[in-house]
């Protein structure tokens, strides 16, 4: 089977892409304006980028309607933005905080969940999340201002905050962690079907 994207409509190549690329994690990504109101919500277009300086990116969507969504317009505005980690006790938290509320109106106070201050950003950061990394806007790539288009945000970490019980011989404990990753449709997986592969040493000449 061959298809050619052009011929799709956007909300078929949207359920295409969200049903082929998974699992995803999921960046809960909080920010503020410029008059102190702040934004919660959720993103999987996520990963990291580099480690030198360490960086990673998520990619923010329009409104149905074309409009830009709130977390898009803060970060235009102040520059910063946490992108707090999510984990089976965040889940229900997370996915409420994906409603589209009025502008001004905080995600953290409907979610349920506490804001704290940040170390190095004026944004304010998940208490509940296991994981939070304050960033700095490195650069934004407006890929497409059409509905189905959107815009990558870089964001360069310049502080971590991780929940200490999960910080073991210099690594994540990833039993405790329990992230959780996005499916197609309303569908998240869990963390917990393990195996591992060694790298192949290069043939010998």
């Amino acid at each position: 089977m061959i298809i050619d994207p052009i011929t799709l409509s956007e909300s078929e190549t949207y359920k295409y892409i969200i049903g082929v690329v998974l699992p995803r994690p999921i960046a809960w990504v909080s920010t503020m304006d410029n008059e102190g109101r702040s934004n919660l919500a959720p993103f999987s277009y996520f990963t990291g980028v580099c480690s030198k300086p360490l960086t990673l990116l998520f990619c923010v969507g329009l409104h149905p309607n074309g409009e830009k969504k709130d977390t898009r317009l803060n970060i235009e505005q102040t520059g910063e933005f946490v992108i707090n980690m999510t984990n089976e006790e965040t889940a229900v938290a997370m996915n409420r905080s994906a409603t589209i509320l009025p502008r001004g109106q905080s995600e953290f106070e409907w979610a349920g969940v506490t804001p704290l201050p940040s170390q190095k950003v004026r944004v304010p950061r998940v208490a509940e999340s296991p994981i939070s990394f304050e960033c700095k806007l490195q650069q934004m790539v407006v890929v497409s201002e059409e509905v189905g288009g959107g815009a990558a945000i870089f964001g360069e970490v310049v502080c971590i905050h991780v929940r200490d019980d999960l910080w073991e011989n210099g690594r994540i404990n990833l039993e405790r962690y329990k992230p959780i990753g996005r499916l197609a449709g309303a569908g998240y997986t869990r963390v917990n079907d393990l195996f591992d592969m060694q790298r192949l040493p290069p043939p010998v000449q």
